[in-house]
C-alpha cells in the first residue's frame, strides 16, 4: 500500500474576513473532492484571513500513481484558484 500526501500553502489576498476566506477554501475543496478521488481538508491557518494550508491524501498500489494523482490535484488547484495563489507545497510518498 502506498499513501501520497501533500501540504499546500495558499495566499488569498482578496479575503478581508474569515468568511471571505472560507468561501474560497470551501469552493476549492468541493471542486477537488468532486473531480478527484482524494481526501482534502484545511489543516492550518484557520484564524488567518489571507492564508490557508490544505492537506491532501490518496491511497494507491503504486508510488508513481500516487505521485501523479497529487500532481494533477496541485495543477488543478493552481489553475482554478482565481482569488488566491499557491505559495508553497510539500509532497511525500509513504510505503506501508
Amino acid at each position: 500500500m502506498v499513501i501520497g500526501v501533500s501540504r499546500l500553502a495558499i495566499e488569498i489576498p482578496s479575503a478581508h474576513s474569515l468568511k471571505e476566506k472560507r468561501k474560497v477554501i470551501k469552493s476549492i475543496i468541493q471542486q477537488v473532492q468532486h473531480r478527484f478521488n482524494v481526501a482534502i481538508a484545511e489543516v492550518d491557518g484557520h484564524t488567518q484571513w489571507q492564508y490557508a494550508e490544505l492537506g491532501i491524501a490518496c491511497v494507491s498500489t503504486s508510488a508513481q500513481h500516487a505521485d501523479e494523482m497529487l500532481r494533477r490535484v496541485l495543477q488543478y488547484i493552481e489553475e482554478h484558484l482565481s482569488d488566491g495563489y499557491l505559495v508553497d507545497y510539500q509532497t511525500e510518498i509513504i510505503h506501508l
